[in-house]
């Protein structure tokens, strides 16, 4: 079958996008810039011309307005800038996003045969057992027991009836998440940086909603590796940088050795080889093929990782067989995970692996 593209025309006569679609136009556009929002807004602009999604029920101006008297951006000086509030929106924006691509009853189901004294209740139940606490019964279903063997003329609750809730252990988890910013992320005019940054965005907030005793740490890593704050995450680029794995499995090890959680881990979303290793003060790069001296350095940190009980997943947004078979090498080495996919199926890997790896149901 062949099939043939032609542009894009538009919307149809008399049809606009909602305020909500443009804002997640926007939030895209303002990831794609680096957080620069007067950049991501004269682009909006032109797509609003070019593809009529102004018109007199909101126009350009409009939203721009509606952007600032809602919190979004703010005027600093003589330019507009993100405000914490247009910050949060881009986690949220993000999180939904990814969570949408979760499909249900398959990656996304997190159930287990297996559970434990915790603080979540699950849909599974089981026969009461003495010393189970009484704020996890299951009424309906104790009921029903109870009806089921005494009938509806005679209800009388026995111990053989009641119907405890599962519940699920939580243990604290610190997860260091490795960011690629070399210059192959957004080679040949690809975007894969984007697409990593929303994953990045999207994994802080669900830690922010849903778990708040557990840690997250984001590393950049090109040349070298650096730590910078999640809420620095929007404004972060690719820059003309080798990739320096190694640098940022070590800074990773360092930060999560500072931390008391029950759990540790390291994400690391890559598109590309490890080509750059830091000697002696001096960083020695080799982009061409896979360098024996720099793969053999950056295996050790995976090593060394497996050692301190420290897992490595890593998402690969490339399917080179040179590259798999590094990445392979470097799983079976710490005994962690890999995942070979698109930018835009990050998300669903992604979020399925932290919600598996940072529960811990007690038997």
């Amino acid at each position: 079958m062949k099939i043939v593209y032609s542009e894009w025309q538009g919307l149809p006569p008399g049809k606009r996008p909602t305020m909500k679609q443009l804002l997640r136009l926007f939030n895209h556009l303002v990831l794609q810039t680096g957080g620069d929002v007067e950049r991501a807004l004269e682009w909006l602009e032109k797509l609003g011309r070019r593809y009529k999604l102004f018109g007199k029920g909101m126009t350009f101006e409009d939203f721009v307005k509606r952007l600032e008297e809602e919190g979004v951006i703010r005027a600093v000086e003589e330019t507009r800038q993100l405000t914490r509030k247009g910050e949060r929106i881009i986690r949220e924006d993000s999180l939904a996003l990814i969570f949408s691509s979760l499909s249900r009853g398959a990656d996304g189901d997190h159930r287990t045969p297996h559970a434990g004294t915790g603080v979540e209740k699950l849909t599974e139940t089981r026969p009461y057992r003495f010393g189970d606490s009484v704020t996890d019964i299951d009424g309906t279903q104790t009921l029903t027991n109870a009806i089921r063997r005494g009938g509806v003329d005679d209800i009388a609750i026995r111990e053989e009836d009641l119907e405890i809730f599962e519940t699920e252990h939580h243990t604290s988890c610190a997860t260091v998440m490795l960011l690629d910013v070399s210059h192959s992320m957004v080679l040949y005019g690809e975007d894969r940086i984007t697409p990593a940054k929303q994953v990045a965005l999207a994994l802080t907030e669900l830690i922010l909603r849903r778990f708040k005793k557990d840690a997250l740490h984001v590393v950049l890593f090109g040349d070298e590796a650096v730590e910078v704050k999640p809420e620095r995450l929007p404004y972060v680029e690719a820059g003309p940088f080798h990739t320096n794995t190694r640098d940022g499995l070590r800074l990773a090890q360092r930060i999560l050795e500072r931390l008391k959680h029950g759990n540790k881990q390291i994400f690391m979303i890559t598109d590309g080889k490890p080509s750059a290793i830091r000697e002696g003060g001096r960083i020695y790069k080799n982009p061409f093929g896979l360098d024996r001296r720099i793969v053999n350095k950056t295996l050790e940190e995976a090593a060394i990782c497996r050692r301190k009980k420290i897992p490595i997943t890593t998402f690969m947004v490339a399917d080179d067989p040179m590259l798999v078979q590094f990445v392979e090498e470097l799983t079976r080495i710490n005994h962690g995970r890999a995942y070979y996919t698109q930018p835009g199926e990050l998300g669903r890997f992604v979020f399925v692996d932290y919600i598996k790896n940072r529960r811990r149901p007690l038997g």
